[in-house]
């Protein structure tokens, strides 16, 4: 089962891709890396946040980022 709060930004026959932990098939396909990590930021921050993680083209995790979500459903007081 996927888990839609951790997204992996990896390499993809047609240029990058982001995905969801657990998922067989990937959410989107973009040409570069940058747009495929802005698309993974902005898809956490919509929702509830998590982590986004960005895989070189070797495969291997080279950054972790914690995406917290648009509107903090806890903000703090005063």
């Amino acid at each position: 089962m996927s888990d839609p709060t951790q997204k992996h930004v990896v390499k993809h026959n047609d240029g990058w891709a982001v995905k969801n932990e657990g998922a067989a098939r990937v959410s989107s396909t973009h040409q570069t890396q940058q747009s495929a990590i802005n698309a993974g930021t902005n898809s956490l921050g919509s929702s509830k946040g998590g982590e986004l993680y960005i895989h070189n083209k070797e495969g291997a995790i080279r950054d972790r980022r914690t995406i917290a979500p648009a509107k903090d459903p806890y903000p703090p007081k005063g």
